[in-house]
């Protein structure tokens, strides 16, 4: 009889994607990419400039193609032969799947699928541009497939979900300053063994935590080792 694999589940962010040269989503001043978020990542500005929206997830659209997985992407992808994983993602791009990786739930949306603004069930497919007059079968204006600042996150009860269920608990590259994906830390089993690799881990976030704070390719390194020595 085959023995049942351990259950990891991960909760990954920015740190895990800038290895492949996506930048981080804010910078110490706020800005993304010179960008400010209040106009580019809330239904509020999407209502006030709807084309520099879509022209700003246009460009983070073409920077994600032109990315690829790095090696932190691919040890996730290569534990899948020796635990159940599980990812939950705060990031908006595929460098999980183009990894390998087969089981990934993105809290806060796919840069690669678009939606109709009036209906979120109406998602497509995208790797081109979208522009200002591109509408949904319903005849709403097609808008980034993202979960805006300020918008509720469906998926967030499915996420804690899974978390729970967690045999080994894994946080990578993320500083856990965004809510709600932030409290999901709270769900891991309080007996099951908690990681996190962070080039900088938050101090806040120590207790009940084994700190790798390292890079997400040299960290993931390290836990590959712990995990699969225990």
């Amino acid at each position: 009889m085959t023995e049942q694999k351990k259950r990891l589940i991960v909760l990954t962010g920015a740190g895990i994607s800038a290895e492949s040269g996506l930048k981080t989503f804010r910078d110490a001043d706020g800005l993304w990419e010179g960008y400010d978020l209040n106009e580019v990542a809330t239904p509020r500005g999407w209502k006030k400039n709807p084309a520099l929206v879509l022209d700003f997830y246009n460009m983070r659209r073409r920077n994600v193609l032109d990315a690829q997985p790095n090696r932190a992407h691919y040890i996730l992808a290569e534990l899948e032969e020796h635990l159940d994983v599980q990812i939950i993602t705060q990031n908006i791009d595929d460098l999980h799947e183009r990894a390998g990786s087969t089981k990934i739930l993105h809290l806060h949306g796919e840069i690669r699928k678009l939606r109709s603004e009036k209906n979120e069930r109406l998602v497509y497919p995208i790797d081109g541009d979208i522009q200002l007059g591109d509408l949904a079968e319903d005849g709403g204006q097609l808008r980034p497939h993202i979960v805006w600042f300020e918008e509720p996150v469906p998926l967030i009860e499915t996420a804690a979900a899974l978390v729970r269920t967690a045999d080994i608990f894994l946080i990578v590259g993320t500083s856990l300053a965004v809510y709600p994906a932030a409290s999901l830390v709270d769900f891991a089993p309080w007996n099951r063994p908690k990681y996190i690799v962070d080039r900088k881990v938050p101090p806040n976030s120590i207790y009940g935590l084994t700190a790798i704070e390292k890079p997400a390719t040299e960290g993931m390194e390290e836990f590959k080792r712990l995990v699969l020595a225990g």
